[in-house]
């Protein structure tokens, strides 16, 4: 809002009065002295022709400099009713006038400015944030090479269904843009190279269209499914002055989030009957839990069918110290099932069929015939044409068409309502009792297998988890990587009970994703009542940007980076071996483009010339135990500390 007037002389009022003569800047006299000679009196001279052409000319116009406020400044206070707590940037001239408003205008607070030094760690790290905060981070990009930057990320997000507020500058009018690098960096569509993957886009006209787009776009990026919404701000928007007048007219609407669609009652007491008459029920949990009470529910529904729950850790769904828990036998599960529920499934062909990477490529069945499939999801609301991401077609036989999460508790009452009404209790104990034992003895060979190879050197991933247990189990934590490419340890590992434990890997395994959303889960954790966050990565995926360690020695934000230091692009390189197999030539050369040797990278000097804590590389698997103490205690002081380990391949 516009400053109150003071009983000083108004800024405003002053500058009107200013003029322009012979170079220097002279203000209107307000009263006139008793001592200021008087003109003559009598007739005035004629004035000579000279003097009447120059009376006719325009007196020069005076350059505006200066204003009490810009259109930036209303956007701001659009922003600050959209409950956002940061928004993140690596700096850019589109968006100037926003961000010196949002610095000094709005005091830099709800939402404050954070440094990043690359446009797709800005939107990693909302990625992150959000998937631990329950709520969308906002992050701006610089015109057409910010948004090409930031692409990458943008993509892992709409893939991984995560809500975010994406923001733009672009130099709208051809007249007012400076020659050079503003053209360069204008656009005629400002979302063109990313609307195919965000949910919802638009380039406000004026600034009553901002204030009712972003109000829009914040409540379409929350509803199921959600997703990043990008929103272009003109320069020229952010940059010219806003009258008062103009500001007057000004409305910014009211938030309101919409509510999540539950499923049909109808389908989900059909539901609920194929599952307690099932012999063999299966629940399969991808991108389902979204807090504590969907994982409860979660469990609270597999007791009551006593059916065991596969979490293809899309979130973290079902605690892994709960007996029905069984992920590690999901092949023998599945070929075993008569009844099928799959909640959020990212891929229901995949989870019911295998596509065999052969010569020429084959698709089986996982199921039996006859099984029932029943699927509740939101899937089919938001799916696009061009990038696949809704991968292949698979029919359900009862497809609900809402928020799982949403819908469980109805469905929990359903199947309460069918079971009462079936008996059936004998059947339920008999398959309770085969469930346990398989738990037990699934854990039990999870044991033998970490300690395979447990002083061997490179340092295996299973011995690197567990000595990092060890010191974990005494604090608070939380893992905020995947574990698809450490043999899943810590899912076999750790217990894993509570859903901040885990959030889910990249949605579009777009390689980079891992340290750009470890910052910003890091952040939504700190706030949350500073646990010790840990993020076991790959050294591929580090050196994509290994630049977050400085935001977060800037901004004060702990957590510790494990280095999972197999010195390539493992997953490429066990593709190229698969190439050279195929075609008979011996894997000899598969090192060659997939390798990250000679020399061999340093990644304790680099995080330490960032700002952080940086301790390494580990090679004696006896020294790990001593190395991720100084890296916890650190973390703990409030530092981000980083712990290079040289590791087999997986």
């Amino acid at each position: 809002m516009a400053k109150s007037e003071t009983s000083g002389l108004h800024r405003r009022r002053f500058l009107k009065g200013v003029v322009a003569a012979g170079g220097a800047t002279i203000a209107a006299p307000q009263t006139v002295s008793a001592q200021t000679p008087q003109p003559p009196k009598g007739p005035a001279p004629t004035p000579t022709a000279t003097i009447q052409a120059k009376e006719r000319e325009r007196p020069p116009e005076v350059e505006r400099l200066t204003t009490e406020k810009t259109g930036s400044d209303f956007m701001v206070d659009v922003c600050k009713t959209l409950n956002l707590d940061y928004i993140a940037s690596c700096p850019g001239s589109t968006f100037r006038g926003l961000q010196e408003s949002f610095v000094n205008y709005g005091a830099n607070k709800r939402p404050e400015w954070l440094t990043c030094l690359h446009e797709e760690v800005s939107v990693g790290m909302a990625h992150g944030y959000a998937k631990v905060a329950g709520k969308p981070m906002a992050a701006i990009m610089h015109g057409t090479v910010g948004t090409q930057h930031a692409a990458m990320a943008i993509y892992n997000a709409y893939c991984d269904r995560v809500p975010m507020m994406l923001f733009t500058g672009n130099a709208g009018p051809l007249n007012e843009r400076r020659p050079g690098v503003e053209w360069f960096h204008s656009v005629q569509d400002g979302a063109a190279t990313v609307r195919d993957f965000v949910k919802w886009d638009d380039y406000p006209m004026s600034l009553q269209h901002f204030a009712e787009s972003a109000v829009r776009g914040y409540a379409l990026s929350c509803a199921q499914p959600p997703g990043p919404v990008f929103i272009v701000a003109d320069s020229k928007l952010q940059e010219d002055p806003l009258e008062e007048r103009e500001e007057r007219k000004l409305r910014i609407p009211r938030l309101t989030v919409p509510s999540q669609a539950a499923g049909d009652p109808n389908a989900l007491r059909e539901a609920a009957r194929m599952l307690v008459t099932a012999e063999n029920p299966v629940i399969i949990a991808d991108r389902y839990a979204r807090s504590q009470a969907g994982m409860d529910d979660l469990v609270r529904l597999a007791e009551l069918l006593q059916a065991p729950v596969i979490d293809n850790r899309s979130r973290m769904n079902m605690p892994n110290t709960h007996y029905l828990c069984q992920s590690e036998r999901a092949g023998t599960l599945v070929a075993q099932a008569d009844c099928i529920l799959s909640l959020e499934p990212v891929d229901l062909f995949g989870q019911l069929n295998t596509v065999r990477d052969q010569l020429q490529r084959t698709d089986v069945s996982r199921v039996k015939s006859g099984v029932k499939v029943i699927s509740i999801s939101t899937h089919d609301l938001l799916v696009h044409s061009n990038y696949q991401d809704f991968q292949r077609y698979a029919a359900a036989d009862i497809n609900i068409t809402a928020d799982a999460q949403t819908t469980l508790p109805f469905l929990i009452e359903a199947v309460q309502r069918e079971a009462s009404a079936a008996g059936g209790k004998s059947a339920n104990e008999m398959r309770s009792e085969k469930l346990r034992q398989a738990y037990q003895r699934s854990i039990e060979r999870t044991r033998a297998e970490a300690a395979l190879g447990w002083d061997a050197t490179p340092i295996t991933t299973a011995r690197l988890y567990m000595e990092l247990w060890a010191l974990l189990q005494k604090e608070d934590w939380a893992l905020v990587s995947d574990s698809d490419f450490s043999s899943r340890w810590p899912h076999r590992l750790w217990p894993l009970d509570k859903h901040y434990r885990f959030i889910g890997g990249s949605g579009g395994y777009g390689v980079g994703y891992q340290p750009v959303a470890a910052l910003g889960a890091a952040l939504a954790h700190r706030d949350a009542g500073g646990r010790v966050v840990v993020n076991v990565t790959g050294d591929g995926e580090f050196n994509m940007a290994p630049h977050t360690l400085w935001t977060a020695a800037h901004h004060g934000i702990p957590y510790l980076t494990i280095i999972q230091n197999n010195r390539a692009y493992h997953q490429e390189l066990m593709h190229v071996q698969r190439m050279a197999n195929r075609h008979d030539r011996g894997v000899r050369n598969a090192t060659i483009g997939t390798t990250i040797d000679n020399p061999n990278i340093d990644y304790a000097k680099i995080a330490m010339g960032y700002g952080a804590v940086g301790i390494g590389p580990v090679e004696d698997p006896n020294d790990l135990a001593d190395a991720f103490r100084k890296g916890i205690a650190a973390v703990k002081a409030g530092q981000p500390a980083l712990i290079d380990v040289v590791t087999q391949p997986r």
